[in-house]
Parts: C-alpha cells; structure tokens; sequence
C-alpha cells in the first residue's frame, strides 16, 4: 500500500457516524452522485482518500459543504466492484490519520483538502497492564456475545504497537461513534480504551447493556462481510455508509 507522504492533497469523503482507524479496513456502499465520481476518479489516481467525519448540524448544509472535524483517517482503496447502476462497493484500507489543513479550489463535484500526516506517539510510559486489562475485556464481551474466543486473535496480537492494538479494537468493539472519535485525534487511545472497554459488558439483564451488546455484534459480523467482500449487501447511508446487514 502506498502510504500518505507528510503533506498531501487528498479528497475527502464526508460521513455523519464513522471514524475511520489506521491498520483497518471499512466497507463502504458509495451511492451519491458526487462520490461516485470521487471513487471513480480516486482508482484512476493513486487509490488514496480521506474518510472524515460531519459535524453536527450537518444536515442543513449536507448538499453543499458541511463542517467536519479536523482529523480524518486516510487510506486506500484495496477492493472495489462497480454495480450495473453506476454505484461502487469499495474496501478502504486505513494508513494512518491526518489532520485537515484547508480546503483547496476545485471543479471536481467532490472536496479536495491538504492534509498534514498525523503519525503515532508512542506511549509515554509501560503499557502493558492497560493492555492486559483491554484483552481481559474483550475476552469477557466475546464470551458474552457467544463469539468465537479467537475472533480478536489477530487485532490483540503480542508484539505490534500499543497504538495498532488501540485503533484495532476500538474500530471493533467501540458501539458509540463519539467514543470512537475520542481515540482518532492524537496519541493512541489505550487509556481511553481500557476505561471503556469494561463498560460494553456490563450485566446482559440491562436493556442499555443488551443494545451495546447488539452493536458491537454488528462490528464483529462486518469482519466475514469484508472477508467475502460485500455479498451483494449494501451498507450505505447519505453518499455512503458502513452500516453492515442494512
């Protein structure tokens, strides 16, 4: 995969609920006119774009340019299938973050930004009792969903960085796009995560609880569908949406 140099023009693709994590793959169903034309101009280029996520209040001013946060994940394209209606099932592979610096001039029907290469900070201190905590609770929330115990295997794996096992497992098992979103910016969430992670399962008698749960199943139901790539779902909402099994 060619990574995002230190500073590069890339187009954005603006969506209301996904953070798009480095060393992780999203689907996307790309369904809107100005998106297609982006897709279809992002393969003929270098495959690259950015994936950022609206602001609230973006509806009144969806159609043109809504405000989006300043940090948007970048990566690439590694699969994709143009249906006969014109629409396109795309993979994206995540590179890492950038920060958005400004909006360039364009004729294009899409928006095209500089973006600065945000690269990890190492943790500052020893990680590893954090980490042991946020596999314990992944391995409770497997147990708790019924899931394979191996399902994380790969994401929880000994020796890769702190900050690959952070974006991993909240790109997996973070239900609330906020929370998500509170470990995109800056250093590595594992502090983040480790508080978060035991909330996800809590007694499955809660209602609230039973929700989490069903979300975070939806995470982990995507990982097949991106396996198979796509079979024929569509997961889609305004130009395009992961929302697996809709």
């Amino acid at each position: 995969m060619a990574s995002v140099p230190g500073s590069a023009i890339v187009p954005i693709f603006p969506l209301p609920d996904v953070t798009f994590f480095p060393r992780t793959l999203l689907p996307l169903h790309v369904f809107e006119a100005r998106y297609r034309a982006m897709v279809m101009d992002v393969l003929a280029r270098d495959r690259r774009l950015a994936v950022v996520k609206l602001r609230p209040g973006y509806e009144a001013t969806y159609a043109g340019k809504p405000p989006v946060h300043e940090v948007a994940g970048a990566g690439e394209i590694v699969s994709w299938e143009r249906l006969a209606t014109g629409r396109y099932n795309i993979l994206l592979k995540g590179d890492c973050r950038v920060r958005l610096e400004s909006e360039k001039p364009s004729d294009t029907l899409y928006r095209v930004v500089a973006a600065q290469r945000l690269d990890d900070v190492p943790p500052r201190a020893d990680v590893g009792a954090l980490l042991a905590r946020i596999r314990g609770a992944c391995e409770r929330l497997l147990k708790a969903l019924d899931r394979p115990a191996n399902l994380l295997d790969t994401a929880l794996a000994e020796g890769q960085p702190a900050g690959a096992i952070a974006d991993r497992i909240a790109a997996a098992v973070l239900p609330d796009a906020a929370l998500r979103r509170s470990c995109a910016p800056g250093e590595p969430g594992i502090v983040t995560m480790a508080r978060a992670s035991p909330a996800t399962h809590h007694s499955a008698r809660h209602p609230r609880a039973r929700a989490s749960r069903t979300n975070c199943l939806c995470w982990f139901g995507a990982r097949p569908v991106i396996r198979a790539f796509f079979p024929r779902q569509k997961v889609a909402q305004l130009g395009g949406h992961a929302n697996p099994g809709s």
